[in-house]
């Protein structure tokens, strides 16, 4: 394994002439789908070049850069002479965007376009092990994947001040900000990433401010409105194979040194956003693990997406890099790197997302759940609606008894039942709220009878006490029951203030 020693210079002059190409040729989102049409674009995303390709034939300059950059082959001259000018392809060569190759030239950088519902940008990154056909230099800079999406789409994007994208890499989670802060600050610890990082911000127009260092070091005795954050979350050893994953700290150091640190960047009411990995082990219960990184004064949800086996882990990340797990030097890597997780007890690998308030002067809300089933919406409203209802349900205190609530129309209650003597028995009442992640709760008989209810006519005292009186119970006693169940479907909108 290498690190580069070359690094790419897309001047002003280099971005504003491949700009001026991109837009003529039509080389953004919506053309790249126009482009190859439905059915090809969708094969592209699962790695079937072949339909993609046979679509570009006929696609003139824009077919061209969508074989260079996007399917990895060689071009030849007239053909990117017509697609690239004003820029030269020797001026390409130089900048190093392009590379010779017989025949022609072949692409030296990943440049593809990233949109979203309001437009197009282009992210500059490295060239991955699959178009390379070798492991990755050690300063590899990553395109975007799937981890960079999650994060984008569990990102809240209420309008904010100023802005960290923490380890920017390719400068993606940047650029997202841009649409909802006002001042952007982007950090890597990797001089190349800022260099491609700043390439993207240069080809998009965009005024990023960057800084190299270490973790927070970069913006030390700063603070930020919000702050994002993909860190190098592959745990393990502690060693640094890959600057994109890597972090050189054992096992979940590098998620917990995040979420420790993060909160102090924070002006009061600020929120962080970061994924993270954290371990299962024999020893204790992962929610208590990763609470015990919180500093004080934090809110926080965790929500897990998924546990994985150590052993599949490990045969996922090395072929991340392009290394075959039979080969000599694959085997001697996930050898090692099983006997640290079988040293350190560990029997799974959590992976998912942390929502972080800094909430200075009052009691802190920690919430840790599992939510690995599937769902199309997208986290970040969510995490800013879990915020809100938090807030809500801190300001309410003890007078819960007094809000007249609703069950929303998205909220289902779904009922199992078995056959017995007597006929049919219910033996599971779920609610599922059909928006949003999807969140389901079990709930008893009581509670169905008492969500019935709340319909915003009621006080929730009011219908406590109308059902105590039914069943032959203790109203006090219905409301203890009641009241956490009640705070836990306010925290997950399946029940909502009459009026809100």
């Amino acid at each position: 394994m290498s690190t580069r020693s070359v690094l790419p210079d897309l001047s002003d002059d280099v971005c504003a002439r491949l700009r001026e190409a991109f837009r003529r040729a039509s080389y953004d989102a919506d053309g790249v789908v126009a482009a190859l049409g439905g059915a090809a674009h969708a094969a592209l995303g699962r790695g079937e070049p072949v339909p993609a390709e046979r679509a570009t034939r006929d696609a003139g300059e824009l077919g061209t850069l969508i074989r260079l950059f996007l399917l990895g082959g060689t071009e030849p001259e007239t053909a990117i002479k017509a697609a690239f000018a004003p820029l030269s392809p020797e001026d390409a060569v130089a900048a190093g965007v392009l590379a010779p190759a017989a025949g022609g030239y072949r692409a030296a950088l990943d440049i593809r376009p990233h949109g979203d519902d309001d437009g197009s940008w282009w992210v500059v990154s490295d060239l991955d092990a699959d178009v390379l056909g070798t492991t990755v230099p050690e300063d590899h800079v990553l395109g975007v994947g799937h981890a960079s999406l999650s994060l984008i789409r569990a990102t809240s994007r209420r309008p904010v001040g100023t802005l960290l994208d923490l380890g920017t890499g390719n400068g993606v989670q940047a650029l997202h900000a841009t649409r909802h802060a006002r001042r952007v600050t982007a950090t890597d610890v990797s001089e190349r990433a800022l260099t491609l990082a700043a390439a993207t911000f240069r080809l998009n127009e965009l005024d990023v401010e960057l800084a190299r260092g270490e973790w927070f070091a970069p913006v030390a005795r700063r603070k930020f409105d919000q702050v994002v954050c993909n860190p190098p979350f592959v745990v393990g050893p502690a060693r640094v194979d890959y600057t994109y994953r890597d972090s050189g700290l054992a096992g979940d150091d590098a998620t917990a040194l995040v979420i420790r640190q993060l909160p102090g960047f924070l002006n009061d009411g600020g929120v962080g956003h970061l994924l993270g990995s954290w371990l299962h082990t024999g020893r204790e219960d992962w929610a208590d693990r990763v609470s015990r990184w919180l500093p004080a004064e934090t809110d926080a949800w965790f929500v897990q997406r998924d546990i994985a086996d150590p052993a599949l882990y490990v045969g996922t990340w090395l072929r991340d890099a392009g290394l075959d797990p039979r080969s000599p030097e694959g085997r001697a890597k996930a050898a090692a790197w099983l006997d640290w997780f079988a040293a350190n007890d560990v029997q799974g690998i959590g992976f998912g997302f942390v929502t972080l308030r800094r909430a200075a002067g009052r009691t802190p809300t920690v919430v840790c759940e599992d939510l690995r089933q599937a769902y199309d919406d997208p986290l970040g409203p969510e995490a800013a609606g879990w915020l809100e209802r938090v807030d809500w349900l801190r300001e309410s205190g003890d007078s819960l008894l007094d809000v007249r609530f609703v069950v929303p129309d998205t909220v289902l209650l779904e009922s199992v039942e078995e056959p017995g003597d007597e006929g049919w028995a219910t033996t599971v009442r779920r609610l599922h709220r059909t928006d949003g992640p999807g969140w389901q709760h079990e709930v008893d008989e009581l509670a169905a009878r008492l969500l019935a209810g709340c319909r915003g006519a009621l006080p929730l005292a009011d219908l406590i006490e109308l059902l105590a009186f039914s069943q032959g119970l203790e109203a006090e006693e219905l409301a203890a029951a009641a009241l956490p169940v009640v705070r836990e479907l306010v925290r997950h909108g399946m029940l909502v203030p009459a009026g809100r």
